[in-house]
């Protein structure tokens, strides 16, 4: 097992991990920028080190300082967390360059799915359904209209390296193409400095599904079933749940036994998700996510897995403990990400939170740094923290979940809890009648009251 580990994030995601490694024992090293130095895990980390100022190029993603911070403390292992460096090959080679082990993927799998054109051949490869679309990047117009009237409209134009819904656009017909292919193309340049893109079918009102994986690198690995997350606004992920009220179980038990398949012949290792759009009781697989993922909660929540834990120890050596038959579900868990935002224009709300009470009882967990007293810094995202609610089925979920927004206490900036006390309410998302477009036609009706 490690000696002492740096968490290379802030937040919410750095006092997870910090919890986790409390939990094996393992010391820790929190990093943190000048507009950080109060923070809940910096407080809580058996040492902290400052890597630099506010602006996250000069700290958070500060290889050098981070280096520096592992070399003074004598910590063995970096976690990266989610966000930042945490699906940075190069970042994870030049730990293990100095002698430190970078707690996730290889980085060979993190280069390769992280390329999005190079994942999806690597799916169709492994046996994993796909989205029809063009077999590679799109090199003029005049291919990808040929691919767009192979597969028809309306199609997405997507970056080969994209993600959060940068570089994304959708033709609905040949006249929108190459408006379409210029923009992502420009969008993904400024983004990712890579204006690659590709064409993929555009489903209309899919659901959003992914599985959650674990591997040993050697060959083992097994799926933790599926989490839900098609409540999304600009391709941002605000709700999850697991399991989706989507599926049944042969399907559920279908799509998780070829993911899991899947990852023993890559032979992945660490946690990961592969995640896929589902319409009409087809799975299309659109990318892979090698890292904890931040609705990963409502998967321990069903499962009684500690994901994080468990990603230490893999990385650390250990072999896959757990095995397919060990994994049982058991009830219902629902997450919403609470931002420091306006719930209507979603504008971020920094500031200092003057009063602060989260809610408790039976089946409920809040993953935040938040406190009474915490300045919130404009500087980051605006993540406050993580509602996580389980309940036998879905509606005492439900009905926990009601309860425990309506005690949920922050007051000195605005947050998005009044968005989830409406959305709860709402009869489509009772009945689990929702998809990925849903949530912005609910949000266009005016259905958020302050």
């Amino acid at each position: 097992m490690f000696e002492k580990i740096l968490i290379a994030n802030r937040g919410e995601i750095a006092l997870r991990v910090l919890r986790a490694c409390k939990d094996l024992g393992i010391p820790t090293v929190a990093v943190h920028s000048t507009a950080d130095a109060d923070a809940m895990h910096v407080r809580l980390a058996d040492e902290s080190v400052c890597i630099g100022p506010p602006p996250a190029r000069n700290s958070y993603l500060n290889i050098p300082a981070l280096i520096t911070a592992c070399e003074i403390t004598g910590a063995d292992a970096v976690h990266p967390g989610y966000g930042f460096l945490s699906e940075n090959a190069r970042f994870a080679e030049i730990l293990i360059e100095h002698g430190v082990q970078f707690i996730g993927p290889k980085p060979e799998h993190i280069r390769l799915m992280g390329d999005k054109i190079e994942a999806k051949r690597t799916a169709q490869r492994l046996g994993i359904p796909v989205v029809p679309g063009s077999q590679g990047g799109i090199a003029s117009d005049a291919e990808a209209l040929s691919v767009a009237r192979e597969i028809g409209f309306p199609v997405l134009v997507k970056a080969a390296a994209g993600g959060g819904g940068r570089g994304m656009k959708v033709a609905r017909s040949e006249g929108d193409l190459a408006v379409a292919l210029a923009t992502a193309r420009a969008e993904a340049k400024a983004a990712f400095g890579d204006d690659a893109v590709y064409l993929e079918k555009y489903l209309e009102t899919p659901r959003h599904i992914e599985i959650q994986v674990l591997g040993d690198g050697r060959g083992a690995a097994i799926h933790l079933g599926e989490r839900d997350c098609s409540l999304q606004r600009r391709h941002q992920k605000v709700l999850e749940e697991s399991p989706s009220p989507a599926l049944n179980a042969d399907e559920r038990d279908a799509i998780g036994e070829i993911v899991a398949k899947a990852m023993q012949k890559l032979a992945y290792l660490g946690v990961g998700t592969v995640e896929f759009l589902y319409e009409d009781g087809r799975f299309y697989f659109i990318e892979m996510n090698t890292r904890i993922q931040v609705e990963h909660p409502v998967t321990e929540m069903i499962t009684d897995i500690d994901l994080v834990l468990e990603q230490i120890r893999i990385a650390s050596g250990d072999r896959l403990a757990i095995a397919q038959g060990d994994v049982k579900f058991h009830g219902h868990a629902i997450e919403c990400r609470i931002n420091a935002e306006n719930p209507v224009s979603f504008r971020p709300s920094p500031g200092k939170i003057v009063h602060y009470h989260p809610p408790g009882g039976m089946g409920v967990r809040i993953d935040s740094a938040a406190y009474q007293g915490y300045a919130i810094p404009p500087h980051y995202d605006s993540l406050l923290g993580k509602l996580i609610v389980h309940g036998k089925t879905r509606a005492e979920c439900l009905m926990r979940l009601r309860r425990s927004i309506d005690e949920f206490v922050v007051d000195g900036v605005e947050t998005t809890l009044p968005l989830f006390s409406a959305l709860v309410r709402d009869s489509d998302f009772v009945d689990g009648n929702y998809h990925i477009h849903w949530l912005e036609r609910f949000l266009a009706k005016g259905a958020v009251g302050i």
